[in-house]
This record gives structure tokens, sequence and C-alpha cells, in this order.
């Protein structure tokens, strides 16, 4: 039989790019940027950063490219997404528990789980933020054209955690922010004091943003809490001036497993 895999090259997504960004405090960061093929509006696409970029850069480039063919059905207009990644082949990187963790974690970690957790340095969020604040996105907005009021941030587990701090301490560095099932039994104490003093910056009437927090129903029983302190905590949001609140709970969904379903719905929360 002929042999069909002489040809072999490597593959790559349409209209992405990969470079290596060095930030100031000399931590290397794998980014992915995805553009569409098409001229934009007046006022630039959209954009939406994604945590944990190795792991969902191209589910999430994907999933706009299709859906976008169609807004007036899908919801999903053109945008530019940005995958904040590690140099690594991994879908996960240790660095995340330094940059997405606001201190030591409160609760007890098996040595011998959790991805080398318990070796990890923790609570970079306050620097990594200022990284993607003063650092990549002036980069990017110097180089794409973008609408620098619709402007999206999503996470998930430890990101999703950082969504929320970034949300309560930085409210006006985006517009939206998705957080997907997030850590918030990590540094609990921390992110529950945050949330009150942004309550009180919430009756100011001086903030203004889409809130979308989504977990798996299987969630909702795991020992960690995080499916019910999420849904507490949106609870709360919901009666805050300024903020639309969405709280989804993806049926027969477990931590990993909702990354999919979540991401969809994220795009026509985040495009509308």
């Amino acid at each position: 039989m002929k042999n069909v895999l002489t040809n072999e090259i490597p593959f790559t997504i349409t209209g992405t790019n990969q470079f290596t960004f060095e930030s100031e405090k000399n931590r290397l960061y794998q980014i992915h940027v995805s553009i569409p093929n098409e001229v934009p509006p007046e006022t630039g696409f959209p954009i939406i950063y994604l945590l944990d970029g190795n792991s969902i850069f191209g589910t999430v480039v994907e999933a706009v490219r299709i859906q976008s063919r169609k807004p007036e059905k899908t919801g999903v207009i053109p945008s530019i997404v940005v995958g904040v990644g590690y140099p690594t082949s991994e879908p996960f990187s240790k660095e995340r528990f330094y940059d997405y963790t606001m201190g030591e974690p409160e609760i007890e970690i098996p040595s011998n789980k959790m991805d080398g957790a318990t070796s990890q340095r923790h609570g970079g969020a306050d620097e990594f933020l200022q990284f993607l604040q003063n650092e990549l996105k002036p980069a990017m907005e110097q180089t794409y054209p973008i609408d620098q009021k619709k402007q999206t941030l999503f996470g998930h587990s430890l990101g999703g955690l950082f969504v929320l701090h970034t949300l309560f301490t930085r409210p006006t560095f985006f517009q939206t922010y998705i957080a997907g099932s997030p850590s918030i039994h990590w540094n609990q104490s921390i992110i529950l004091k945050e949330e009150s003093q942004f309550h009180q910056l919430c009756e100011t009437g001086e903030i203004e943003a889409n809130v979308l927090v989504g977990i798996g129903e299987l969630e909702r029983w795991h020992h960690t809490n995080v499916g019910e302190l999420a849904k507490s905590m949106v609870d709360r949001l919901t009666t805050r001036s300024g903020l639309k609140v969405e709280f989804i709970q993806f049926e027969n969904e477990g931590h990993v497993s909702v990354l999919p379903p979540l991401i969809t719905r994220s795009l026509r929360f985040a495009l509308r």
C-alpha cells in the first residue's frame, strides 16, 4: 500500500502567531495571538486574554473562528484572542502557582498531588497583574487594532481565582471577567476581604463590569467546596450595582471537563 504520510509537515492554526515575552521582572511567557482574517471595525476588534494559554488557546481560537462566521446566529463576532502561557509543551506550567495566587495556600495540599504545588512559590498575583496591564496589553495595542472598551479576561481554576482578584482590585482593567471553577478555597480569606472592599467601591456607582462564573455540576460536591463557594460569591455579587452577573452550572461536568462548554458560553457572553 502506498505510504500516504510521506509529506508530513507541522500543522499550525490559521491566523495565529507565537512569541516569547520577557517581563520586566525577568519572567518568561509564551504568548499566542489569533487575528481575524478580515478588515477590523473602526473601533478595532474585541480582545480576549486567556490565562493558562498553553491549555485552551487552540480551543478558543477555533470556537471564535467557526462561530464568528455567522454572528447573527451565534452572537459571536470576530475577535483577537491572546493566550498567556509559559515556554513549555505541557498544557500547564508550575509557574501558574506564583502568578495566579495572592498568598500561600490556605488548604492542606497532598505532597503527591496538584502538580508539585507544595514546592512552588505563591503570592505573585499583583506582580503578574501589573505585567498584563503595563507590559503585555500595551504591546498588543501597539501591534493590533484593538477596541479598548471590549476587553475580556478569562481564567479557570487558579486562573479563575486570579480573574476574581483582578475584578475586586482593578475592576477597570477589563470590561468582562470570566471565572471558571474559581479556586476560592486556595486564598479564601484574602479573596473574601478583597470582595468586601470591592462591594464598598460598588456603592460609589463608579463600577461597571460584566461577570460570568461557571462551574461543573459535579463540582458542587467536590471536597474543596469549589462549587458552593463560587455560587455563594455570585449570589452576593448579583446584589451590587454596576455589575451584570451570570452564573452557569454545566450538567454532568467536572472541574476539567467543564472547559469546552464554558468556553462556548463565555464567547456569547463576552462578544454579544
